[in-house]
This record gives structure tokens, C-alpha cells and sequence, in this order.
């Protein structure tokens, strides 16, 4: 008789191990499964860490101008000679290129620049004036690394402040002078008529 019982016990357990090592697969298996969903289901909700920014906006009586860009922030970085370095071609914005668009020919720091729609782009300077570059191809996905400078269409200057109270999140709007780059401690005034 003790062997039966010995037996019947060795069997009960056996079974036992069997029937929780299967639910104990198909238990972690639909809590990945639910995971992968639910992070699926997140990640539309999620937001650009440099939001697209559209503005429209009149410069004088006549000219109506359209700007998109990102609008990146600060968040403690060093910005001017660091994460934008000196001297080399700015998106003016982040991810994709900069661009603004207008229907009649306008002028911008005094040269003529005729209607259409271009990317934005900047050289920032230690010091003086910062280039401007108006380049027509527009619909570059990554900014400057598609950049190409024998599609610029006009290469003007522009003189920048430096003001003591910082602005974490880039912003260019459409105002008086014409369009203004604020970012940091920068102001940027582009002269447009």
C-alpha cells in the first residue's frame, strides 16, 4: 500500500508541474503579446520632440508669406558653436528643412528674391553678420545633410542681437522686419518688402 501511495503521489505531482508549466507559458506569452499591443497603440499618440510649427502671415500690404518648421528647445544644451556650430550651414529648425513660401517676387535685405517656395537656411558667426540662404530645394527630408549650395537662389546677410532673457523653444515669426528668429538669447531680423 505505501508503494501506491508513493506512486499516486509522485504521479499527482508530476501532473501538477505539467498543467502550471503550461499556464505559465500562455500567461507570459499574452502579457508580451498585450505589451507589444499597448506600445503599438502608444506610439501615434506620441508627439515630435521638436514640434512642426505652420504660420501664414502678411509682410506689408501685399506680400503673404508661409512658413513651416521644427521647433526645437533648449533643454540645458549649448546651442551657438555646440549643437548649431559656427560656420556651417543651419536648417534653421530641426529635422526636416525649413521652408517658407510666398506668390510675389519680394525683396529681402534689399535683393530681389522671385515668388515660390525655398528652404531656410543660416550659417551662424561668432561674431558680425550671419549668412542667409534661401536654396530651392525645399522638401528636404533631413535638413542640411541634403543641402546642395549650387540650388541657392539668394545668399544675403543679416545682423543678429544677442538679448539677456532666453527663449527655450525656437520660434521664427512673421513680423516686423519681415521674419524673426528667436532662439536662446538669438534674435534674428530678416529684412523682407
Amino acid at each position: 500500500m505505501k508503494k501506491s501511495n508513493a506512486w499516486m503521489l509522485a504521479i499527482l505531482m508530476a501532473g501538477s508541474l505539467t498543467f502550471y508549466g503550461c499556464g505559465g507559458e500562455t500567461k507570459t506569452g499574452e502579457v508580451e503579446e498585450n505589451a507589444a499591443t499597448e506600445m503599438e497603440e502608444a506610439a501615434p499618440a506620441q508627439e515630435r520632440a521638436s514640434p512642426l510649427r505652420k504660420v501664414e502671415g502678411k509682410v506689408g500690404d501685399n506680400v503673404t508669406l508661409k512658413l513651416q518648421y521644427g521647433a526645437p528647445s533648449v533643454k540645458g544644451r549649448v546651442i551657438w558653436g555646440d549643437l548649431v556650430p559656427y560656420n556651417e550651414v543651419w536648417r534653421t529648425g530641426a529635422n526636416e528643412a525649413t521652408f517658407v513660401e510666398f506668390d510675389t517676387d519680394i525683396k529681402v535685405e534689399g535683393s530681389t528674391l522671385p515668388a515660390g517656395k525655398y528652404s531656410l537656411f543660416t550659417i551662424p558667426r561668432t561674431s558680425g553678420k550671419w549668412t542667409v540662404i534661401f536654396n530651392s530645394e525645399w522638401d528636404l527630408e533631413h535638413g542640411h545633410f541634403q543641402y546642395k549650395e549650387e540650388n541657392d537662389v539668394l545668399r544675403v546677410t543679416s545682423t543678429p542681437s544677442f538679448v539677456d532673457q532666453s527663449q527655450e523653444q525656437l520660434t521664427i515669426a512673421i513680423e516686423s522686419p519681415g521674419l524673426v528668429v528667436k532662439w536662446e538669447k538669438l534674435v534674428l531680423p530678416i529684412v523682407i518688402e
